[in-house]
């Protein structure tokens, strides 16, 4: 459904999650897309640039700025100078690893950052007038994990508790709670989601699913923390971007909406399941199951993550549209015809 057209600001928009949702937005309505990144390690222009050269008429309506939302000055004239209607931020440090080894740069990435943002926009809209000011919206793309860990049971929802185990974690949760803040004190028109884990193609080999199939393109082994039975809740990237769209354009300013796929699957399962697609799509001389190997566990590490999708699929009509089994064979075959992609990207990690 074509839905009004918008100038619209995505900060992070070279990363996997950005990107996908530029690609989205540009190609299935007549959006102005202004991406802003800083292009740390894990951005790509690539994984736009590929799509323009394909869709060369698109580019008119898209512009690129280099920059880091730590540098206020330079944001504030960006902001200023092209004057968007709608801002969807998704510029984070977000591997908990990295945060563990390194969490002053999750402080600075994900809470100044973030801070710096919302002072600027503040200031840009309460300068605007009547209409203009009263279509002004800030979606804020969050994670699940800033709810902690899960029993077997429970389920992550608008209402749960934040109780963040990581200093990702706990660095998002706080770019929550001052995203929070700017509605409750300043009347800043925001809206908040919290999303389950991600898959899709372009994804950084850092996260899971791509290490799996690094490793076995490489045929080395497959790391798995600890015992490998913690579980997460998967999205299809696509899946994700749509519900994304949704909230940016129907939502009540100032609800929080949780995001999940109802794919639930432990670690284990997961590389199991990932090494008995490879088998048929790239046999080699034994399973690829052999390659699978359980490593000390991280610090911290929650256990299961599972979100109830019911008030975003009540309150916006959004229900996932593909199916796991299908998708992930999906990002098996782009990973597989983009080898050198993965494989230069893990040596730049």
């Amino acid at each position: 459904m074509q839905i009004p057209s918008k100038k619209i600001l995505v900060t992070g928009g070279c990363g996997f999650i950005g990107s996908a949702l530029i690609r989205n937005l540009i190609s299935k309505n007549s959006h102005q897309i202004i991406n802003l990144d800083k292009m740390g390690y894990a951005s790509d222009k690539e994984n736009l640039e590929c799509f323009f050269r394909e869709n060369k008429k698109l580019k008119e309506r898209y512009n690129f700025f280099r920059l880091d939302l730590l540098d206020q000055k330079s944001l504030k004239k960006l902001i200023f100078d092209q004057k968007p209607n709608l801002v969807i931020h998704l510029a984070a440090e977000s591997h908990v690893d990295k945060s563990i080894s390194n969490p002053n740069a999750f402080v600075l990435n994900n809470i100044v950052g973030t801070t710096n943002l919302l002072e600027v926009l503040l200031e840009f809209w309460n300068s605007l007038k009547n209409y203009k000011k009263n279509n002004f919206r800030f979606l804020h793309v969050s994670t699940d994990e800033v709810f902690g860990s899960l029993n077997e049971e429970d389920r992550f929802s608008e209402n749960s508790a934040y109780r963040p185990n990581s200093p990702y974690s706990a660095s998002k949760a706080a770019s929550d709670h001052f995203v929070r803040a700017w509605y409750k004190t300043f009347n800043f028109p925001v809206i908040t989601t919290n999303c389950s884990n991600n898959f899709g193609p372009w994804q950084f080999p850092e996260k899971l699913i791509p290490v799996i199939l690094m490793n076995l393109i490489k045929k080395e082994k497959v790391p798995i923390y600890g015992n490998g039975k913690n579980i997460r809740d998967w999205i299809f990237v696509e899946d994700h971007v749509e519900a994304l769209i949704k909230c940016a354009f129907n939502a009540k300013i100032g609800e929080q909406y949780c995001i999940g796929g109802d794919n639930e699957i432990s670690n284990y399962d997961m590389a199991k399941l990932i090494c008995s697609i490879m088998d048929k799509k790239l046999p080699w001389n034994k399973p690829y199951a052999s390659l699978i190997s359980f490593v000390g566990d991280r610090p911290g590490h929650d256990f299961r993550y599972s979100i109830d999708s019911s008030k975003i699929k009540k309150d916006l009509g959004w229900s996932k549209k593909y199916n796991f089994e299908d998708s992930l064979s999906y990002t098996i075959d782009w990973y597989l015809k983009n080898q050198n992609w993965i494989l230069n990207k893990s040596r730049e990690n």
